[in-house]
């Protein structure tokens, strides 16, 4: 049969896909309405109705095709509903199995249909384990674990090739994801093959729909009776298909009166343009689940999605850059331009998370949507009541060529997993302007550009056509770990079970440089401010006496302001939450909030302190070791305090693309108002940000450049052994921690008060230092400093220019002005200051540079 497109009649169009209609279809009629009429099948539950359309199969073994709305296999739809369906039937999963047990559950999707449906049940349901496929692709370099039949499907033969095949080998649940639950001879079949290699206690059948008739869940309850396992079924929606007795026979009969004819193919210059976009894909990333995917391949992924997106927006015609007014793009008609999506095949996770990025980025200005293609043979009617519409039909791509009939090599021949035709459907005559098609390198074959190939019938269809291509992942045995945190007493001077450091140790690098010419580097461009270090600043006798001085004064402040801002935690963000401090302010604020929910609630809370760089972003392999070992969503990020929110902000940009991490941050004082989780928000002396490593454990700030830490690395920083002796570390922590009970009571009011009040962040500091930087004609807010926290790091580690202080800060500012007396900075007293002071670092700064009067910046 020759390649074309298979049409029943004329092409229709429609305005798209809803959550539960077919493309081009009239929401008010369901589209299983043909086949039910016709054929007889009966959907006995309208629940069913909500997820399925009907169709009839090309398959002497099964007459009808129960069509899921929701999938992105057929019918195209929107990314956030087919993303929203697998985020539900994970939570369900999660549900039946509990938090712990579906954290360390393995899920196992099966191909086709199921390969995105199953990592997005995996994140779903919270799984930190490697999630995984089943294929109908051999891959010689990788061994097979295992393989099962699907005994009514078109292609039968599964194949399961997992890189590490220990993660089958857990005592974990398994969960196995489908589409549909139609008999649960599949599921039969996959258990029995998975037990006999690995007996486990548990498994869970999670699908989109679960039409069993009574005989078929006997069945399966006599199974694991059996084994001597629990078997678990969950699904979004359950009822039973009614079928006749002679529904093969009669549909049959059906598809051979009503076998749709080619369409011809339209005149060369009607015909749309094909062009290739680098998807830039990350280097050693897996495409799929078919050798595994885990929290750290979901983490990359998610970075790399917005950059992947953007070279595909700025290849589409069809899609013109926002006007100025802030206008949606339209094409004729008024209607944005309708962008569509379109795996290949088992590639559907990575297609459809680039969809769904798409479609956030393009709200209101298209309207995009995702499918895939298939081996499945399916018979297209051009009628609203069916789901098929239109059909492509193409020669495999991503295969070699078989021997045909009578030992003819060629395309059509059948090869020995399946049919060598694909097809895509519901895509031509449905008004798309534009079709990203997203392969993987092995299918960018001659094949797939010939005429006839599927670029060429997408031609045919939509006016731009664009390839982009994904590596195809082949495990080679080096896959790097995830490295392993590092606990004092070998790095820091915390106790172990304190704080786990998500860092690199750099401890026998020299990275300092004098504070001269580090400002200068930075303010010259030649280098950014985590690519070296200052040198550690060594107070004087009279500094220490300052910093012991507040320190004492401050500790019950500041312990009432741990209590309030930890109680606020547990009461908002879950009874368990996993810290983590941004280090290294952020640290020590970390292990007091941690020995408070012990002191004042039993509980054991894991923290860990990562990094987060300005302009760099949050240190992702970090995240990608948190998401491999907790729930995201149970993690808080915890920082000192805010100044004028840049970190906040940097937070909540790095984590724009990990929408599983909460990125509002918890702090001890909040005087920018940049935050809703805070112990307080006046601005008053932390005395922990008097001093650097001595009061942070001994660790350095952090340190990002890239002859120092890998692509697989954490960030690095230092452990200043040498300055044990001036530690005082520990003393902080534990002077705060003894004034604990005397404020409990107050804490647990000041918690209860800020529950019920208005906390929404103003960013009244941040528009405060637009004013300050405008008044004295710096123009780079970056270098404006503000709060008593920033201001003291500006003395200590930055080349000063001049501190701001109000003038009824008190004794608060004693150590400021110290430092500024120390190192000959002009303090200037001011009115209406929002913080209690503001540090100016030098602009324009070079070492020839003298002080300034005011005005030497414009």
């Amino acid at each position: 049969m020759n390649a074309s497109v298979r049409e029943a009649g004329a092409a229709a169009t429609g305005s798209g896909a809803g959550p539960h209609t077919g493309a081009g279809t009239d929401p008010q009629v369901w589209t299983g309405t043909w086949v039910a009429e016709r054929l007889g099948v009966r959907l006995e539950d309208e629940e069913l109705r909500g997820l399925l359309g009907l169709a009839l199969r090309r398959n002497p073994k099964r007459a009808h095709l129960l069509v899921s709305t929701v999938l992105g296999k057929h019918v195209p739809q929107r990314p956030s509903a087919v993303l929203d369906a697998g985020r539900r039937l994970g939570e369900r999963v999660r549900e039946r199995l509990g938090a712990a047990e579906a954290a360390r559950s393995v899920v196992l999707g099966f191909a086709e249909t199921a390969t995105g449906l199953g990592l997005t049940v995996a994140h779903g349901m919270g799984s930190r384990a490697s999630a995984l496929h089943s294929t109908r692709r051999p891959v010689p370099e990788v061994p097979r674990y295992g393989g099962f039949e699907e005994e009514h499907s078109h292609a039968t033969s599964h194949l399961l090739l997992p890189e590490d095949p220990d993660a089958l080998r857990t005592g974990a649940p398994l969960v196995l994801v489908d589409d549909e639950l139609s008999t649960g001879r599949t599921v039969r079949n996959t258990v029995a093959a998975l037990h006999a290699a690995h007996p486990r206690d548990r498994y869970v059948v999670a699908a989109l729909v679960d039409t069993r008739g009574g005989a078929d869940v006997a069945s399966l309850e006599k199974f694991a009776a059996e084994l001597g396992a629990r078997i678990d079924v969950v699904a979004l929606a359950a009822g039973r298909v009614g079928l006749p007795d002679d529904v093969l026979e009669r549909g049959r009969e059906l598809v051979a009166a009503h076998r749709d004819a080619p369409h011809p193919a339209p005149p060369p210059e009607a015909r749309g343009t094909v062009r290739r976009v680098e998807a830039d894909w990350p280097q050693g990333l897996p495409d799929g689940a078919r050798h595994g995917f885990g929290p750290r391949e979901q983490l990359r992924l998610e970075a790399a999605l917005p950059g992947m997106a953007e070279r595909v927006l700025s290849a589409l015609d069809c899609l013109p850059a926002p006007p100025a007014d802030g206008a949606p793009g339209t094409r004729a008609g008024g209607a944005p331009p309708r962008v569509l999506v379109l795996g290949n095949e088992e590639l559907m996770y990575a297609p459809l998370m680039l969809a769904g990025e798409l479609e956030r980025r393009t709200e209101g200005r298209a309207e995009v949507r995702f499918s895939t293609t298939t081996r499945s043979p399916v018979l297209a009617v051009d009628d609203p009541g069916y789901a098929i519409r239109t059909a492509l039909c193409f020669p495999a791509h991503d295969l070699p060529y078989h021997d045909g009939p009578g030992g003819a090599a060629g395309p059509h021949g059948p090869g020995p997993d399946g049919p060598v035709e694909r097809y895509a459907y519901n895509i031509a005559g449905q008004g798309f302007d534009a079709v990203v098609a997203v392969v993987d390198s092995v299918g960018d074959t001659p094949a797939l550009h010939a005429p006839g190939g599927l670029l060429d019938q997408l031609a045919g269809c939509v006016p731009e056509v664009a390839l982009a291509v994904v590596p195809s992942y082949v495990p080679d045995g080096t896959a790097p770990r995830l490295p392993a945190p590092l606990h004092g007493p070998a790095f820091s001077s915390y106790a172990q079970d304190e704080v786990a450091w998500l860092l690199r140790d750099l401890s026998d690098v020299e990275l300092e440089a004098p504070t001269e010419e580090r400002e200068e580097a930075i303010q010259a461009g030649g280098a950014h401010y985590a690519e070296s270090l200052p040198v550690e600043y060594q107070p004087s006798a009279e500094y220490q006496r300052l910093f012991h001085d507040a320190l004492e004064s401050a500790a019950e402040r500041l312990a009432r302001a741990v209590g309030t801002v930890t109680e606020t935690v547990l009461a908002e963000r879950g009874p368990r939450p996993v810290l983590v401090s941004l280090a290294r302010a952020g640290t020590p604020v970390g292990v007091l909030m941690r020995r408070w929910a012990r002191y004042a609630h039993g509980l054991d809370l894991p923290h860990y302190a990562v990094s987060i760089v300005r302009g760099r972003g949050i240190d992702s392999n970090a995240l990608a070791y948190l998401a491999a070992h907790h729930d995201p969503a149970d993690v808080v990020f915890v920082d000192g305090w805010t100044g004028k929110g840049a970190i906040t902000h940097e937070l909540f940009q790095a984590l724009a693309a990990h929408p599983r991490f909460d990125p509002e941050p918890a702090v001890l004082a909040d005087p920018g108002s940049c935050v809703r989780t805070f112990g307080t928000r006046e601005d008053f002396l932390i005395p922990s940000a008097c001093l650097n490593s001595t009061v942070s454990g001994l660790i350095s700030r952090t340190v990002l450049r890239a002859d120092l830490v890998g692509p697989h690395d954490f960030h690095g920083a230092k452990f200043y052994r040498e300055l044990s002796g001036s530690d005082l570390s520990g003393h902080f922590v534990d002077t705060v921690s003894a004034r604990f009970p005397a404020v409990r009571a107050d804490a647990a009011r000041d918690a209860a008060a800020a529950a019920s009040a208005d906390r929404t962040p103003t960013w009244a500091g941040w528009r405060a230092v637009e004013e300050i930087s405008e008044a004295y004609g710096i123009g780079d807010v970056n270098l404006i400093k503000p709060g008593v926290g920033e201001t003291t790091r500006v003395l200590l580690r930055r080349v000063p220019w001049r501190i701001l202080a109000r003038r009824d800060a008190g004794t608060d500012l004693d150590h400021v002005r110290l430092l500024a007396a120390q190192r000959g900075v002009p303090v200037e007293e001011v009115d209406e200051l929002p913080y209690r002071c503001v540090g100016i670092v030098h602009p324009r700064y070079t070492r020839g540079a003298t002080g300034a009067d005011g005005k030497a910046a414009r």
